[in-house]
């Protein structure tokens, strides 16, 4: 799963480049059945993540839901992103997994939205 962060990462990283025009922020909370996960992120440019999403274990299709926290750290890292993830509240470690991925897709998604005003979003002109 870090080889997995890794490799995205890297990848969003290249294709975002000098990241002008995009949104930067994004904050998403994203339901599923009895959880809802929350994902806060910032193209920082800077590295820093704070997860507090507590996952029982389980095995998911092959799947360790130790790995979680893992891929987040290690995608974060390799993307330069600043991400907060927070488990509001769930119970199955499928629907808690599931909707801290689909929150951070979702908020990846709108951090990147291109604004329409050029530029890098940053007082430094350069994230």
């Amino acid at each position: 799963m870090e080889d997995c962060g890794i490799a995205i990462g890297q990848a969003l990283a290249e294709a975002l480049g000098d990241k002008a025009g995009v949104r930067r922020f994004a904050s998403v909370v994203v339901p599923l059945d009895e959880a809802a996960v929350e994902v806060v992120l910032d193209l920082a440019g800077r590295n820093f993540v704070i997860h507090e999403v507590p996952v029982p274990y389980e095995e998911i299709n092959g799947f360790d839901t130790g790995l979680l926290e893992d891929f987040i750290r290690a995608f974060a890292q390799a993307a330069e992103l600043t991400v907060h993830t927070h488990l509001r509240y769930g119970r199955s470690p499928h629907h808690i997994c599931e909707a801290t991925f689909k929150a951070l897709a979702n908020a990846l998604g709108d951090a990147c939205a291109l604004t329409g005003r050029g530029g890098v979003p940053s007082t430094k002109g350069t994230l």
